[in-house]
C-alpha cells in the first residue's frame, strides 16, 4: 500500500502498513495535465501498476476523465468518461435520479436571481442550498456545505452574493424528526454488478446532521440495498460507491442525497463474513480474482472518535434518536485507534490539540450563524 497525502504528518501517512508515501499538497486549482502527470511520475516511482484508490469526488473525476494517460501506469474501474462528474454535482445527480425514477428530493437549478425570487414567493421554507457542482467548496463557495434556509427573506438575503448565474441548488428540506440516515457502500465491477454491497444507518454526524459520519452501525436492508443495485445498472457505473440515503417516514421512501463515486471514510465499518470490504473487494476483481461472498456483519459499529464525543453533545441536545440502531454492537471499528498501529492515533491527537480543534469549533460556529444545521448529509 502506497498513500499520496498532502503533507508528511497527515495521520495516515505514518501507518506501519505503508510501504511508501509520496508528500504531494494541492491546492484544487491545478491544472489536471499538471496532476495526470504528477501521478504518472509516482506509478514510475512505484515501479509496476497499482490499484488506484480515489478518496474524494475530484480524484474520482480526474481518473475517471484521463483513464487512457493513466491506464499504462494503474488499475481502476472502467467507468465511462463522464459519469463520475455528472454524479458527483447536486445537478447532475438529481436529473440522473429523475430520469431512471429514483426518489430524491424536490430542487430547483435557479439560472438567475429573478427565479429565486419566484421560488421564495410559492416554496416552502425551510429549505436547503448546497453548491451545484463537484468541488465548488474549494473555490469560494457560494455555500458553505449543507445550509438550511429558514424563510423567504432570509433566501434572497442570502442570494444577492451568488451572482447573475447561482451556482447553487435550492433543495427540498426533510425534517430529521421525520427522517433516518442510511449508508450504502458498495463495490461493481464493469458489468455494474455488486461484488460487494453494505448497508448501514447514521447514528450521528459532524457538524450535527448535516457533516460527515461520526458514529454509524451495519443494519440489513434489502430494500435498500436492491434499490441502490438498481440504479447502478441502470446507469452503467462500476467501481466503489458511497451513497447517502434519507428514509422519509412521512412518504415511506428512500431518497438518494448524494452520491460519491469513491470510496467513504467511513468504509471500514462494512465487512462480510469473509473479510471483504469494497477496498478489497475492487483491488481482487481489478486483478483477475474472485471475491469471496459472504452475509454483511450486521451489528458493527463504527466511531469517528475526534467528532462522536461533540456530536454525541449535539444529538443529546436536539432529541434526535435512529430507531434502527442496535441496542448492543456485536464489534468495534475505530477510525483512529489501533492497538498494531499507534501512530495514526497520535497523530490524529496532537493535530487536534492544535489547529484542528479550532478548526472544529469554528466550523461549527460557523454553521450555526450562516443556519441552523440542515438534515442533509
Amino acid at each position: 500500500m502506497y498513500a499520496i497525502t498532502e503533507d508528511r504528518w497527515t495521520p495516515a501517512a505514518l501507518s506501519r502498513y505503508l510501504t511508501g508515501r509520496f508528500v504531494w499538497p494541492t491546492t484544487g486549482t491545478e491544472d489536471p495535465a499538471e496532476l495526470v502527470a504528477g501521478l504518472l511520475r509516482i506509478g514510475e516511482r512505484i515501479g509496476r501498476r497499482a490499484v488506484l484508490l480515489p478518496t474524494d469526488e475530484e480524484a474520482a473525476v480526474l481518473i475517471a476523465e484521463h483513464s487512457a494517460e493513466l491506464a499504462p501506469a494503474f488499475l481502476f474501474s472502467p467507468v465511462e468518461r463522464e459519469l463520475p462528474r455528472r454524479l458527483a454535482s447536486k445537478q447532475g445527480l438529481y436529473e440522473l435520479c429523475t430520469e431512471h425514477g429514483v426518489p430524491t428530493p424536490a430542487t430547483l437549478h435557479p439560472a438567475c436571481y429573478a427565479e429565486i425570487e419566484e421560488y421564495a414567493r410559492t416554496a416552502a421554507f425551510p429549505v436547503v442550498a448546497k453548491n451545484r457542482e463537484a468541488f465548488e467548496r474549494r473555490r469560494r463557495p457560494a455555500v458553505h456545505g449543507t445550509t438550511r434556509i429558514g424563510s423567504a427573506r432570509e433566501l434572497l438575503w442570502l442570494a444577492r452574493e451568488w451572482g447573475p448565474a447561482p451556482p447553487v441548488i435550492l433543495q427540498e428540506y426533510l425534517p430529521r424528526e421525520h427522517a433516518e440516515d442510511w449508508i450504502v457502500h458498495a463495490y461493481f465491477d464493469r458489468d455494474s454488478t455488486p461484488l460487494s454491497l453494505f448497508t448501514g444507518v447514521k447514528v450521528r454526524s459532524w457538524p450535527p446532521h448535516a457533516g460527515m459520519t461520526a458514529h454509524a452501525y451495519v443494519v440489513d436492508n434489502p430494500e435498500l440495498a436492491a434499490l441502490a443495485a438498481q440504479f447502478i445498472k441502470q446507469i452503467g457505473f462500476c467501481g466503489i460507491i458511497d451513497l447517502d440515503w434519507r428514509f422519509d417516514r412521512r412518504d415511506g421512501r428512500y431518497k438518494l442525497l448524494d452520491f460519491n463515486p469513491r470510496m467513504g471514510a467511513q468504509f471500514r465499518l462494512f465487512e462480510n463474513e469473509a473479510g471483504i470490504d469494497v477496498v478489497r473487494a475492487q483491488h481482487l476483481d481489478l486483478t483477475g480474482r474472485r471475491v469471496p461472498e459472504g452475509e454483511q456483519l450486521a451489528g458493527r459499529r463504527f466511531v469517528v472518535e475526534n467528532i462522536d464525543l461533540p456530536a454525541l453533545a449535539a444529538y443529546r441536545r436536539s432529541g434526535y434518536t435512529t430507531p434502527h440502531a442496535p441496542e448492543r454492537a456485536s464489534g468495534t471499528e475505530l477510525a483512529w485507534l489501533a492497538r498494531d498501529d499507534i501512530k495514526p492515533f497520535l497523530t490524529m491527537l496532537a493535530r487536534l490539540a492544535g489547529p484542528g480543534a479550532r478548526h472544529l469549533w469554528q466550523l461549527w460556529r460557523a454553521r450555526r450563524s450562516a443556519a441552523a444545521p440542515a438534515a442533509h448529509g
